[in-house]
């Protein structure tokens, strides 16, 4: 029984720590900075999650099942994650770059500020599915990975066995987003500023380019 336990608070810390892998940060923050509070922030983070290890559970089984990684015969998901954070990139510098200016008058004198209008409430809605999505894409380029990482590490021998380890593995890696959207977001919405919010859109935007442009390129 002890053993059991032990294997299964694994499980969970394993998941928390895959969910700071580089791309899943990248990803995530380009998001993140359009929300609005922080509780908005864990329930985005949350939709990520469930997108993840929705398809990183499926494929795993599947895998685990059938002994073959037949998925990345098919498609490179390594490189799909990449064309993803590459878009995700200029999106954000897109905003980065959209300046325009508002004239006023100030003590007699009319002049002009450049600045950007902040959109973080536009759509949540949006925002949710979007995060989904992308976490369905990391959790089909996680499979061989998971599968090797529970394995390997668990020592599972077991259906059921790898079932269980997923199940706690996967509130490790909700546990790891939910943290990780509370430190990149509390700054953001209590400062609320126009340009910390274009200093984070330039730092998450060249970040998702660059990483993505060297996993497109298998340079990572």
């Amino acid at each position: 029984m002890l053993e059991l336990i032990s294997l299964m608070v694994l499980a969970l810390v394993l998941g928390f720590k895959h969910s700071y892998d580089s791309d899943h940060l990248i990803a995530v923050s380009n998001m993140l900075r359009k929300v609005d509070s922080v509780k908005s922030s864990i329930k985005i983070g949350l939709s990520w999650a469930i997108g993840h290890m929705l398809t990183a559970t499926i494929i795993t089984i599947t895998l685990f099942i059938f002994k073959e990684s037949f998925l990345n015969y098919v498609f490179n998901f390594e490189k799909i994650v990449g064309i993803m954070l590459i878009a995700l990139g200029i999106l954000s510098m897109k905003e980065f770059f959209s300046l325009h200016s508002h004239s006023h008058s100030h003590k007699g004198i009319v002049h002009s500020h450049p600045h950007i209008h902040l959109k973080k409430n536009q759509d949540k809605k949006h925002l949710h599915v979007h995060m989904f999505g992308i976490g369905i894409v990391h959790g089909l380029a996680s499979n061989d990975e998971l599968l090797i990482l529970l394995t390997a590490s668990l020592a599972i021998t077991s259906l059921a066995g790898l079932i269980a380890a997923l199940g706690f593995f996967s509130i490790g890696v909700v546990l790891g987003m939910a943290f990780f959207a509370v430190v990149f977001s509390y700054p953001l919405v209590k400062l609320h500023s126009e340009k910390i919010y274009k200093f984070v859109s330039f730092g998450t935007g060249s970040m998702g380019i660059i990483y993505g442009t060297l996993m497109l390129f298998a340079l990572i």
